[in-house]
């Protein structure tokens, strides 16, 4: 079988003090999702936890980012993460603190 994509939802997110990735793309993935409402299950004969959803992060140090706990923002289906270099980044003036912003891209998929 072959996945076939039916979402795509786009989202950003913002550690605005401290520099935490991981805060910034769990709030990328809540912005990305926020406003769905997928309503396509019956027509498709398939559950919500028939997705297969990726997560694609862009951040500025994506080593820093906690794939489980981004994961975990996603209730159904079986979430891959994938964080790569992206985002951006922003220190303070005097460089005692970071503001870190992560993009992310859901992308929702079924086995056809």
């Amino acid at each position: 079988m072959a996945l076939q994509r039916y979402v795509t939802e786009m989202g950003m997110g913002v550690d605005v003090h401290g520099g935490d990735y991981t805060k910034a793309a769990k709030r990328a993935v809540s912005d990305a999702i926020r406003h769905s409402s997928l309503n396509f299950f019956a027509a498709l004969d398939k559950s919500p936890h028939d997705m297969q959803i990726t997560v694609k992060l862009g951040a500025g140090n994506p080593a820093a980012v906690d794939a489980e706990a981004v994961a975990a923002e996603l209730p159904y289906g079986t979430v891959t993460v994938a964080a790569e270099k992206g985002g951006l980044d922003v220190p303070s003036d005097n460089g005692a603190d970071l503001m870190v912003i992560v993009n992310a891209a859901i992308l929702v998929c079924f086995d056809e």
